[in-house]
């Protein structure tokens, strides 16, 4: 298995784990852009999670993933979700 393809798999199981955070979860936890490392397969990964929009309906997040190495991690990769807000019913006033 090449690079990109240990990168994807990392990716898609840090984004399983992201986009199952509740709305309101992710603006807290990424009111800064997060990076940390993972370990997958006895092989360590850097990972960062941002918010990209932050709307009146949905948050906006992207995660990426690479392994460090130059010049390869330069151009991570990447996938992005959307979270929906909660609708709220807003009571019009008599």
């Amino acid at each position: 298995m090449n690079r990109r393809q240990n990168w994807r798999k990392v990716l898609d199981l840090e984004v399983q784990r992201w986009s199952s955070v509740p709305c309101d979860r992710l603006l807290s936890e990424l009111s800064e852009v997060k990076s940390y490392e993972v370990e997958y397969e006895s092989r360590t990964y850097q990972v960062e999670v941002e918010i990209l929009e932050n709307t009146a309906t949905y948050v906006h997040v992207l995660v990426g993933v690479d392994d460090g190495s130059l010049p390869a991690s330069i151009s991570p990769e990447t996938h992005s979700f959307i979270c929906r807000k909660p609708i709220v019913a807003h009571w019009g006033r008599a």
